[in-house]
């Protein structure tokens, strides 16, 4: 392919405004470790680039394992964004489905307890898609904007949670919110890859989850309908496409992946359990980077999700040079800063391209 092509080439432009925003926000985030503390900062960043790698196969299996919920949570903003909406509700659908996984885990001890994790975080993926379709019913029939009720829906979610948690569903002094060994995610092997880490099954999921999206919306009728009521949806009407129903369905499918996220999380025998907070979870929040960054394709979102993740396990690292995880959540803002200007970007190559294609001539 020579350079004309290439740089015709959509894939090309979009994959390369992501990488310029990464290069421009790593060499800002150098900057700002040479400002902050002088003599470490080369190690520093050296330490950043290496991310997970810097503790062997566990760091990878730590990395794998951080990056699982957000690649789930960008998922969701992704598809939201892919079919016209702004889910920011990510965060209460996360936490719903993290609790609902836990309540199913911890209470339906019925079950077999081979099965019992696979209900529970079906439990979890239809807790997130009720809450996200509140938001998408209001939006469908009163055109309420997505980005309020989402929003509030968030704290709604989260409050409704600590209510649960001290109310009789689970009996804290038995550390009931703590998910039981029947309900824990089965390793698939990922322990004798990643020896000591917490790695399990879940990343595994959540690649195949990202495939199966990317082939709904690219490849299926029902993924262009989705699509068509999100870039017009008056003529999405005309064209006979219940637009109601597309976009109740569109945030449903985005709240599923939220709490498919939650569940797979707190179902992953760390020790994380569910507890009474003010803060809203940050997993949700992280989606939207990691979306941004994945240019919202389902396939871009699993690197971008493991990027965030190796960059987070950098950060972990880092700390022994005595720098503040924080400098790692700066760089990322950056990073998502230069992501939207990538338009600019891409409009440069379309210009540069057309200026070859003249002298061409």
């Amino acid at each position: 392919m020579n350079v004309k092509k290439l740089l015709s080439n959509r894939s090309f432009k979009s994959a390369s405004a992501s990488v310029f925003a990464i290069l421009f926000g790593l060499l800002i985030g150098y900057i700002i470790l040479l400002i902050s503390n002088p003599a470490q900062a080369t190690r520093g960043f050296m330490i950043i680039l290496n991310g997970g790698f810097n503790g062997g196969l566990r760091g990878v299996g730590n990395m794998l394992h951080n990056a699982m919920p957000i690649i789930l949570t960008g998922l969701s903003v992704g598809f939201a964004f892919k079919t016209g909406l702004f889910n920011i509700g990510a965060s209460g659908q996360f936490i719903l489905g993290a609790f609902t996984a836990i309540y199913i885990g911890v209470k339906w001890t019925f079950l077999p307890s081979g099965t019992l994790w696979i209900v529970a975080i079906i439990g979890a993926m239809i807790a997130g898609a009720l809450w996200g379709g509140i938001a998408g019913v209001l939006k469908a029939f009163r055109n309420v904007n997505e980005v309020i009720t989402s929003i509030m829906l968030n704290y709604i979610g989260m409050y409704l949670v600590n209510f649960l948690v001290v109310s009789t569903v689970f009996d804290l002094t038995r550390n009931q919110s703590i998910s039981p060994r029947a309900a824990y995610l089965p390793t698939g092997g990922m322990n004798i890859l990643f020896p000591f880490s917490s790695a399990n099954i879940g990343i595994i999921i959540a690649i195949v989850v990202a495939i199966i999206m990317y082939i709904v919306l690219e490849k299926t009728t029902f993924g262009f309908e989705l699509k068509a009521v999100g870039y017009n949806r008056e003529a999405s009407r005309y064209a006979g496409i219940n637009e109601k129903k597309s976009i109740i369905l569109s945030m449903m499918i985005a709240g599923a992946l939220a709490g498919l996220g939650g569940g797979l999380l707190y179902l992953s025998n760390t020790g994380k359990h569910i507890e009474v907070v003010d803060v809203l979870a940050s997993e949700g929040f992280n989606g939207i980077p990691v979306a941004l960054l994945g240019l919202s394709n389902p396939i871009g979102i699993i690197f971008s999700g493991l990027f965030v993740g190796h960059m987070n396990m950098g950060g972990f690292y880092m700390q022994r040079l005595r720098f503040v995880p924080e400098v790692i959540d700066i760089m990322i803002a950056i990073i998502i800063y230069f992501s939207a200007l990538s338009l600019a970007f891409k409009s440069f190559i379309e210009n540069l391209s057309r200026k070859l294609g003249g002298r061409a001539k």
